[in-house]
């Protein structure tokens, strides 16, 4: 059964693991972190909230991964499960992470991503405590400024902030609240669509004709 091949799973880790062990997985299947030191499976059971959510998140960052500037906020790059190595123990895969271009002129290349990010935004799923705990406390190590946990169970959305002493809560959002997320204030954020609603239409201004005015 499944807890069986897990246990046999890490049973075959070595302990501790590190970035070697994790790498000589193929890539091709290899949906996995190295956490303090031993191997997981990303997610041990994505489910199809996790995943919508996940996808409505980095949607909605897109006014935000171009470069400064014009009608678009602009100013960060942005990828989704890719692996980002903080130390030897440490290679994580958030749901969805952000580079200040500002910080890292080119965007990042190859596998792990040896630049920290500055925000991350982890959608809580069947290893809540990989979230909650351990890799919060490795992403407030490295000082990644921003970042973000949204829950489908409970449909909220926290947002966090680094300080020497840990991080702060920002703001607590739920389902039906409309607000302005740091470190993307720019953009109102209707939390509901994280959690399968679609957005509230609005109103746009009709685009200008072409040629002068006589």
């Amino acid at each position: 059964n499944a807890l069986a091949r897990k246990l046999e799973f890490q049973a075959s880790q070595p302990s501790p693991a590190t970035l070697e062990d994790l790498l000589a997985i193929p890539e091709e299947i290899r949906r996995h972190e190295l956490i303090d030191g031993a191997i997981y499976p990303t997610k041990e059971a994505t489910t199809g909230e996790h995943g919508a959510a996940q996808w409505a998140v980095a949607g909605w960052t897109m006014p935000f991964g171009r470069r400064p500037g014009g009608r678009n906020p602009g100013g960060w790059w942005f990828a989704t499960e890719v692996e980002i190595f903080f130390d030897v123990k440490n290679t994580f895969k958030p749901d969805v992470a952000g580079w200040r271009r500002e910080r890292v002129p080119e965007r990042s290349t190859g596998t792990p991503i040896r630049i920290r990010p500055d925000w991350v935004c982890e959608i809580l799923s069947t290893n809540r405590s990989h979230d909650l705990v351990r890799k919060k406390r490795v992403y407030h190590r490295y000082e990644v400024t921003h970042y973000w946990i949204v829950d489908p169970a409970a449909q909220t959305l926290s947002v966090l902030r680094w300080s020497p002493d840990g991080y702060t809560e920002v703001q607590m959002g739920e389902r039906d609240e409309i607000v302005h997320p740091e470190p993307f204030e720019a953009v109102p954020l209707q939390i509901s669509i994280i959690f399968g609603d679609d957005p509230d239409d609005e109103e746009t201004p009709a685009p200008a004709e072409s040629g002068s005015a006589d």
